[in-house]
Formats: C-alpha cells, sequence, structure tokens
C-alpha cells in the first residue's frame, strides 16, 4: 500500500451492517464520524467551523476526509471492533485502511 500524498482526495465509508455503535470512530474522529439515534455510526463531510454537519445516513454513503485527519480516521479503522469503516482513494477506489486494505 502507498501512503497517500498531500494533494489525493480520500474518502470513508461505513458499512452499517457491520456496525457495532460502539463508537470508537466517534471519538478518535468526531469531524468525521457520529453516532445516529439508531446507535450505529455514520461519516459526515467537512464543513467550515461552526457549521453543524449533516450525517450521511445512505447506505454507502462516503465522506471526504481532510489530510489533517486522516491519521485519526485510519486509526478509527483499524480500532473499529466491527470492522466496518473503508478509507479509499478517490482517484482509483483503492482502499488504503480499513478490511479490504491490503
Amino acid at each position: 500500500m502507498t501512503a497517500p500524498n498531500d494533494t489525493e482526495e480520500i474518502e470513508v465509508w461505513i458499512d452499517q451492517d457491520l456496525c457495532t455503535g460502539d463508537g470508537i470512530c466517534a471519538q478518535y474522529a468526531p469531524e468525521v464520524f457520529e453516532l445516529d439515534i439508531d446507535g450505529l455510526a455514520y461519516v459526515k463531510p467537512p464543513v467550515p467551523a461552526g457549521t453543524e454537519a449533516e450525517l450521511l445516513t445512505a447506505p454507502g454513503a462516503t465522506a471526504r476526509v481532510p489530510l489533517p485527519l486522516l491519521r485519526d480516521v485510519a486509526e478509527s479503522a483499524k480500532d473499529c471492533p466491527g470492522a466496518c469503516i473503508h478509507v479509499r482513494r478517490v482517484a482509483d477506489q483503492v482502499e488504503i485502511h480499513g478490511p479490504d486494505a491490503d
């Protein structure tokens, strides 16, 4: 696996069918992940400071990962007990962190 460079766009999505609702992802990267009323984690897009992000609740919804948060998002994928967080490059859709990463 090649590490992303500082110009690559990275996105993340959660497979809610595997989500345990543990909340580790929201602890590591609350700017990217949030638990909804159903107890499952969802992604949210980056927004300007002081703006509330809307959860992306459609199955397979993706959110861009700001590069300063990539380490936190990668740790979320690594430590997720449900192995449901997928982080991939936008350009080629190759998973760089998560259960399908090489």
